[in-house]
């Protein structure tokens, strides 16, 4: 509640600035619980595209390639898309104070707009259910798409503890990799996760220990595993990771807050501050504290894949669809993949909110026309994004697959509540 209270007040303060990427914003009681009800519980979302200042753009976000450099050259090429967002990145002083943040699109006739943060502090429980609404007052995850044609530097997000020190939340985090998205690989098709079992900790320590004057070469202490399309796995929150350069859908907590233990990747020099900047102030530069982010015992695990790989487990299997899960075995969120066969509708019950994303193939969803889009300018709405409420969501969502030959393909991302998740 206190971060949700303080976005508010940066929010209200950077539309006075004009220091928004939202525009012809409208955040009114009235309007929100009118498109809500006039499309029985869902909403279709504005596509929400973040920079980064780190990386290169791998180029399969479906953007347009004349717009992945729109905020500013100085600000980083676009990597990411962002669903069911009730939180803004943390992108640095020169970033828009709502990058990140999902908006409700109110109609194609208009470009106007809600948040969905506010929408959620508006309609509560009938949004997100009565569950997350005592439990967080709020909707307590999101969910992004992941673009680096580089591989990204091995890092942590820190756990909560470790997060509250700083005013912030910890950060648990999932990967699936769709095969739709991924006509390439990159320069790295394949993920490093923790250390090798026999790492001594004083070698983590020496190795950062330079970071400000040569190249750390972290990795060498780690484990790959090469990616394997259609599958996923679980990152614990102090688990150091190197994720390949595929595009990744990435369910998550709320937060952005990480540590970063390599210094140079592909040539790409970062700067020290990104070891210690989620440090308090008094414990920055102390190579101890930057260390006892890490969960060593889960960095070690010599079993880390048997308890963290994520391949697909199939919920349901008919002639009409299948869904699957491809995000399990934690508490705090889960995802499924849902395939709806050429010419086939069925109704779907998922028993909790739920955002949604679709990969594949065109449609009837709900109230509206889906389809995965081929092209996208920067600012242009979409019909490829949605929000769920809870009782949509339980009594059942309508979906029509309009293709005869082509599946209907939609990814779907829970907060901790979603009934029936398997256990690992």
């Amino acid at each position: 509640m206190k971060s949700q209270q303080e976005l508010t007040e940066v929010l209200n303060k950077a539309a006075e600035e004009d220091n928004l990427v939202g525009t012809n914003i409208r955040n009114e009681e009235k309007l929100v619980e009118e498109t809500f009800e006039r499309n029985d519980g869902i909403f279709r979302m504005f596509p929400s595209f973040v920079p980064r200042r780190f990386g290169k753009a791998g180029k399969r976000l479906k953007l347009h390639p004349d717009d992945y450099f729109v905020f500013g050259m100085h600000r980083g090429s676009i990597t990411e898309r962002w669903f069911s967002s009730t939180i803004a990145a943390q992108n640095g002083k020169e970033a828009k104070a709502d990058e990140g943040l999902s908006y409700v699109s109110v109609g194609f006739d208009t470009d106007d707009k809600f948040s969905l943060k506010y929408a959620v502090e508006v309609l509560q429980d009938k949004l997100v259910g009565q569950e997350l609404w005592n439990e967080y007052n709020g909707w307590p995850m999101y969910s992004k798409f992941f673009d680096n044609l580089n591989p990204l530097f091995h890092h942590l997000h820190l756990g909560f503890e470790d997060a509250a020190k700083v005013g912030k939340l910890g950060k648990p985090e999932a990967y699936f990799f769709p095969p739709q998205l991924n006509n390439h690989f990159g320069e790295s098709g394949y993920t490093y996760f923790g250390f090798d079992p026999d790492t001594d900790p004083e070698e983590v320590k020496e190795r950062i220990r330079k970071f400000a004057t040569d190249d750390t070469r972290i990795t060498e202490l780690s484990r790959a595993y090469r990616i394997e399309l259609g599958t996923g796995w679980y990152t614990a929150p102090g688990v150091i990771h190197a994720p390949a350069s595929v595009l990744t859908y990435e369910p998550q907590w709320n937060s952005d807050v990480n540590s970063v233990f390599e210094n140079t990747v592909s040539g790409e020099i970062y700067p020290p501050e990104m070891l210690d900047e989620e440090l308090p102030e008094d414990q920055q530069g102390n190579i101890d504290a930057v260390f006892d982010l890490l969960d060593w015992e889960k960095n070690v695990d010599p079993h880390y894949k048997a308890s963290n790989f994520r391949p697909p487990i199939t919920e349901t299997d008919t002639d009409a669809y299948k869904q699957e899960w491809i995000t399990y075995g934690n508490e705090y969120f889960s995802a499924k993949q849902l395939t709806v066969y050429p010419g086939q509708t069925v109704t779907i019950s998922d028993g909790a909110a739920y955002g949604c994303i679709v990969i594949q193939g065109y449609g009837q969803f709900g109230n509206y026309k889906a389809e995965s889009p081929t092209l996208l300018r920067f600012g242009q709405q979409s019909s490829d994004e949605f929000f769920v409420s809870h009782d949509k969501a339980t009594t059942g969502v309508e979906i029509t697959n309009n293709s005869d030959v082509e599946p209907l393909v939609i990814l779907k991302h829970f907060g901790p509540n979603c009934p029936n998740v398997p256990k690992v």
